[in-house]
């Protein structure tokens, strides 16, 4: 009898003539679906296939839309091989050496209106929900998606921002809540730090109102709601677990995009995030599609304004509160509109774990806590409360104070992320350096913009422990050698990548 080391190895099976084999290929595309095939293979001169190609790929019956990348030679896949990157191989969850299919997509024919757009003219309520429902159907490439955001930058009437708006909701899911009266909460962004969406959200569902809070992952910032509430609980919910959270404590934090809430919206800010831009119409439509679609039906927007911020004069701040209030209307939306402060990051970290361990520390009522962190929340809370009519006009302060004060949110916000997965507590990177001050002085201007570009530089949203402890704020007195700001980094090329950022900068991101 043969040993177990002599046996022969099995028999190699060949495909059938024609039949194409699925091969994971182990190339992280991030959101873009690519599949590879060889130049020489004998589908791509049948089938007419050419590089960038988009075609219909489908495998143990799931199919997704994706690009073609080409490979000259034949050392990574065979002739009958189709390699798929790792988006690919998770959407269609099949087994290596599995049959493949592969068609031309047919023609994108709403992509004649994003040309149009492209040169002015202005788009029907009818060519956006046939862009939208192309674009939630992944039928754009990335290059065609960046061609309809960048023609969306400018000169993009009420009306269509409507339109837009209205187009989102429509191409994706909308979620349904037994109560008359579903707060909600939003900041536009570009703050560094301002992560009051958890704390305001633990005092209203503390105080009995329904606040099922989907939250989105950075666009241009260092961290998103999302990214940050991820690092003290899972955000991953699927709309089950989102309802059995709500159901039990009147609240969640969950990441919106994993809930295919307005998946158009999820798959445009893919590519606003890679072009670091967010027009206002895009905004204003991103932001009332997502709360539509979540159920919501009061809604507090913060907007800061600030020299540096993402709205950086009184003018256009005043023109996005009314493009806010007539759209939120439009949709059946009750909207209160914020001017905030906008010439300081809000709160001491930047990054996931920094800003989370700031969201800890004001619901822990710890001595420490950011007071201005813990100011705004309670500013927006309040407003909230009397906005869906919950505190009568002028006590709303009161009630957001002891809410917090009395430990009532911290407890409301515990229960929230148990019952999503946990509690966990952050850490910083293990890897860190002081910015100090060189000589003494009074801190009269702080840079968010380049402030957020440093935080990102050292890995943050992607590496979560990563970002920036701020040490001083605006008209703060400081002395030679005293920090500045702390800059923290999972590895040293990181820190080495951001210092070196730092060093070559003609301007101090903290000017004293």
């Amino acid at each position: 009898m043969n040993s177990p080391d002599l046996l022969p190895p099995p028999p190699v099976v060949q495909p059938a003539p024609g039949q194409l084999r699925l091969r994971r290929m182990g190339i992280d595309t991030r959101n873009e679906h690519v599949v590879f095939l060889r130049s020489d293979s004998p589908v791509c001169h049948a089938e007419g296939f050419r590089a960038l190609s988009r075609l219909k790929v489908t495998a143990n019956g799931h199919t997704v839309i994706a690009s073609l990348n080409t490979i000259v030679g034949n050392s990574l896949l065979e002739p009958h091989e189709v390699g798929v990157s790792e988006v690919v191989w998770e959407h269609l969850r099949a087994r290596p050496g599995e049959e493949v299919h592969l068609m031309h997509l047919p023609p994108l024919e709403s992509m004649h209106l994003v040309r149009a757009k492209m040169y002015g003219r202005r788009l029907l309520p009818e060519d956006y929900r046939a862009i939208m429902l192309d674009v939630a159907a992944e039928r754009y490439s990335n290059v065609e998606l960046a061609a309809f955001v960048t023609a969306c930058v400018r000169d993009v009437t009420l009306e269509e921002t409507i339109s837009l708006t209205q187009a989102m909701i429509a191409a994706g899911r909308q979620l349904h809540w037994p109560a008359h009266v579903v707060a909600d909460k939003h900041s536009i962004g570009g703050l560094p730090g301002n992560r009051t969406t958890p704390v305001v959200v633990a005092i209203v569902a503390a105080a009995g109102l329904l606040m099922p809070k989907t939250s989105s992952r950075a666009i241009t910032s260092p961290a998103g709601t999302a990214d940050t509430v991820e690092v003290l609980t899972s955000v991953n919910l699927t709309l089950r677990q989102m309802r059995r959270v709500v159901a039990q404590h009147g609240a969640c934090l969950a990441w919106g995009g994993a809930m295919q809430l307005s998946p158009a919206d999820d798959i445009l800010i893919r590519v606003e995030r890679a072009l670091d831009i967010d027009s206002p119409a895009q905004m204003v439509a991103s932001v009332l599609s997502k709360k539509v679609a979540a159920g919501a039906t009061h809604v507090v927007i913060d907007v800061p304004v600030g020299p540096t911020a993402k709205v950086r004069s009184l003018e256009e701040a005043q023109e996005m509160v009314a493009l806010f209030r007539q759209v939120g209307q439009a949709v059946g939306l009750k909207v209160e509109v914020m001017l905030t402060d906008g010439s300081q990051p809000v709160g001491r970290g930047i990054g996931p774990a920094l800003e989370a361990r700031d969201v800890l520390a004001v619901l822990q009522n710890s001595a420490d806590a950011p007071p201005d962190l813990r100011e705004k929340s309670l500013h927006l809370a309040a407003t909230l409360l009397e906005l869906t009519e919950h505190a009568a006009t002028g006590t709303g302060a009161a009630e957001a104070a002891m809410l917090l004060s009395s430990g009532k949110a911290w407890q409301k916000f515990q229960d929230i992320c148990q019952a999503q997965g946990g509690l966990h507590f952050p850490r910083p990177a293990a890897l860190h350096w002081d910015m100090v001050a060189s000589r003494p002085g009074l801190v009269l201007n702080i840079d968010n913009r380049r402030l957020a570009t440093l935080a990102k530089l050292a890995g943050a949203p992607w590496k979560a422990s990563a970002g920036i402890d701020l040490h001083v704020r605006l008209r703060q007195p400081v002395q030679a050698g005293q920090p500045l700001f702390t800059l923290y980094a999972e590895s040293p090329g990181e820190l080495t990548y951001a210092r070196d950022y730092l060093h070559d900068s003609p301007e101090p991101i903290i000017a004293y």
